[in-house]
C-alpha cells in the first residue's frame, strides 16, 4: 500500500506500507498525519512531486570517486554522490537490472539495491516544522506495517545540529 499526504509546513509525505490489514494500516497513517498537523491525501496527490528511481549504494571501500563515477557512467546511471562514507548511485527505476549487473562487474557487489521515491524538489522548513516533521516520520517508521517513509523538505545543517542535540 502506498499513502500520501502533506505534514507540517505543506511537506509532501509518501508512506509505503506491507499490510495484511487495510484499514488498520489506513487509521494508522492518518492519526500520524493528524496528530502532526498534517493531513493525509487521494493516491497521486503527492507522488507527481517525487521520481521513482533506483538507488544503488556502495562503501567507500568500493573504489575513490573518479573511479566510481566512471563505472557509473558507463553502467548508464543518472547521478552519482560520493563523500567519505561511500557512494550513492542513482539510475532509472525501470534501468536498475541492468545498471547494478555492469556496476557489480566493474566495482563488486554492492552494499544495497534498491527502488526509492527522490523528492524533484525540496521544501526548506524551520526549526519548529522540522521538529514536527521529524516526529511525524519517526511515528510512521515505528508503525510495524510502514517499510518506507519520503519526505521533500529541507533542513539546514545548523538547525539539524541543534535538533539532533536536543
Amino acid at each position: 500500500m502506498r499513502y500520501e499526504g502533506y505534514g507540517p509546513g505543506g511537506v509532501a509525505v509518501i508512506v509505503e506500507a506491507l499490510t495484511d490489514n487495510r484499514n488498520r494500516s489506513a487509521s494508522n497513517v492518518r492519526a500520524a498525519f493528524t496528530k502532526a498537523g498534517g493531513a493525509m491525501g487521494e493516491t497521486g496527490s503527492v507522488s507527481f512531486m517525487f521520481d521513482r528511481v533506483g538507488e544503488i549504494v556502495y562503501g567507500a571501500a568500493a573504489g575513490d570517486a573518479d573511479t566510481v563515477m566512471e563505472a557509473a557512467i558507463e553502467a548508464g546511471a543518472d547521478d552519482v554522490q560520493s563523500d567519505e562514507n561511500g557512494h550513492v548511485i542513482i539510475c532509472a527505476f525501470e534501468d536498475i537490472g541492468d545498471v547494478t549487473s555492469a556496476l557489480e562487474k566493474a566495482l563488486g557487489e554492492a552494499e544495497s539495491v534498491k527502488t526509492i521515491w527522490k523528492p524533484q524538489t525540496s521544501t526548506p522548513v524551520d526549526e519548529d516544522r522540522a521538529q514536527s516533521i521529524l516526529k511525524l516520520i519517526a511515528t510512521l517508521e515505528d508503525d510495524d506495517d510502514v517499510q518506507n517513509v519520503y519526505a521533500n523538505f529541507e533542513v539546514d545543517d545548523e538547525t539539524l545540529a541543534k535538533l539532533s542535540a536536543a
